[in-house]
């Protein structure tokens, strides 16, 4: 090997280091025989010669390829190939014949109980989608969240030896979630919301989601029953069903869940939590009634029913001053309250949060320790750092703009185009329009209608407990432009026509 030149094929114009290029190619003349176990590789010197690069490069390159275990380096021997290849070639434990090709198609075992699947359809490219729950994320400050994220990951805390260094963010930490994220969460819940929290009593979680599961697992038994808004959001709904709860819908109108059928069913029976989305409702945007929150709380209160209160979008309040949560007056700990930063952020960063007395998130904490064991601790860090700088509040202003000039475009296009077709309050807050069709109109196949000519909405059947038809659609204008918007109405227009 001595008297022969190593060649390697190179490209400087490549994404990938040279360093990494070298490395790469000589483990992947390793593993095609081209290089033997315990043959000689060029010195550092003359390979940077044969290939034309700077030494060091070469040496990086052999320190990468020793770190993995293909080369090693011998006193009075020189760099050769390890005797041991790193990556061996499983042996089978039986027959030839008795490996498969491919995962097989039946299972050998038999499974628990199912549950309902979540439709999530995938639409065609260039399709208007008036999603009801999803913000904009052309808006979302993505450099700075980099910016933040790269600092977040490369955080380091000295060890225990003078140049031990551990990437804090990268251990496993506390279940709770970043310290300095539920630092964040809590002075922003406090200032804006009015809950007067401490880090102690909140929750990080994986979006709203893990939040809901979590404590359906630590509140409900097999065969108790939980109320809930007869529209709602289905996906609460399965996480409570698959802790065993009973579920009861509760009617829904123009001022938010009907307390009154609440007390009634805590006459019949016992009932050990309910569901509320009370600052607008999902899906119909409703704001619960001043006088129907404080009887809920009250009702509550003396029967010991928790209360799961969803605040998933509670920026985006247009109208008037925003509500303060049932959790803020809430004297008795009774409220669960539970909110993300999806629609503020990005729902990809999976952020959620549970604010509950310690014993519960206590019991919350340990609950997820089996789940996931913990978060992502470096995009929380890189998330703790945008609020502690006030980047969220600047985008969430910017944002709650853009979108409440979006809901006056979506209501005047659809005033214009659809102006008998459709009857609607306009919404004082959140990030969709609930709407009612015109009685002849079959909403769902007008969705399909519209979907063929690439604009897509939800029809009530996706929100309402029992699954049947009714006359209603939710419309999201948040991840649209104006532009868009008036071409998604026109379309739909166009359809219904």
């Amino acid at each position: 090997m001595r008297s022969w030149e190593l060649t390697l094929d190179l490209d400087a114009a490549a994404d990938r280091p040279i360093f990494l290029q070298i490395a790469h190619a000589i483990a992947d003349d390793i593993r095609r025989g081209r290089l033997h176990p315990g043959a000689a590789l060029p010195g550092s010197r003359v390979l940077s010669n044969t290939l034309g690069v700077h030494r060091n490069t070469v040496l990086a390159a052999y320190h990468e390829l020793g770190a993995q275990g293909w080369i090693e380096t011998l006193p009075a021997r020189g760099t050769r190939v390890s005797g041991t290849v790193p990556d061996p070639t499983p042996r089978r434990f039986g027959p030839r014949s008795a490996s498969r090709a491919a995962v097989p198609a039946r299972l050998g075992f038999d499974l628990g109980p199912g549950v309902d699947p979540y439709p999530q359809p995938a639409f065609p490219r260039g399709t208007l989608v008036l999603a009801g729950g999803v913000p904009d994320l052309r808006l979302v400050p993505v450099a700075a969240l980099a910016r933040a994220y790269r600092r977040a990951l490369l955080t380091e805390v000295r060890g225990a030896g003078p140049s031990t260094l551990v990437h804090s963010t990268l251990d496993y930490g506390d279940p709770r979630g970043d310290p300095r994220l539920r630092d964040a969460l809590a002075s922003m819940l406090s200032t804006v919301r009015g809950l007067a929290a401490g880090p102690e009593a909140l929750l990080v979680t994986r979006g709203s989601q893990m939040a809901l599961d979590l404590t359906a697992r630590a509140l409900l038994t097999p065969g108790c029953v939980v109320a809930v808004e007869s529209f709602g959001y289905r996906p609460a709904w399965e996480a409570f069903k698959q802790a065993g709860a009973r579920l009861v819908p509760l009617p829904v109108d123009e001022s938010g869940l009907d307390v009154g059928a609440l007390a009634a069913l805590i006459s019949r029976e016992r009932v050990r939590a309910v569901y509320v989305t009370p600052h607008h409702q999902y899906p119909t945007t409703a704001v619960l009634a001043p006088g129907r929150r404080m009887a809920l709380l009250d009702l509550c209160r003396a029967h010991r029913v928790a209360i799961l209160e969803d605040d998933y979008d509670h920026e985006f309040h247009y109208d008037g001053r925003p509500v303060l949560p049932l959790a803020s007056a809430d004297q008795a700990g009774v409220v669960v309250y539970l909110g993300t930063l999806s629609k503020i952020l990005a729902p990809g960063l999976r952020i959620g949060f549970v604010v509950a007395p310690a014993p519960l998130i206590e019991r919350l904490a340990a609950l997820r320790t089996y789940v996931d064991r913990q978060g992502d601790h470096t995009v929380e860090r890189a998330v703790a750092e945008l609020l502690e700088d006030g980047e969220v509040q600047r985008h969430a202003r910017k944002a709650r703009r853009a979108y409440e000039s979006r809901r006056d475009v979506m209501a005047e296009a659809l005033t214009k185009e659809l102006g008998s077709a459709l009857s609607f309050t306009l919404p004082v807050g959140g990030m969709a329009l609930w709407a009612r069709a015109a009685p002849e109109i079959d909403v769902d196949a007008w969705a399909e209608r519209s979907l063929e000519r690439g604009v897509a909405f939800a029809t009530a059947k996706r929100f309402t407990f029992d699954g049947r038809r009714r006359p209603f659609l939710r419309l999201g204008f948040a991840s649209l432009s104006e532009r868009e918007i008036r071409d998604a109405v026109r379309r739909m227009a166009a359809a219904l026509a």
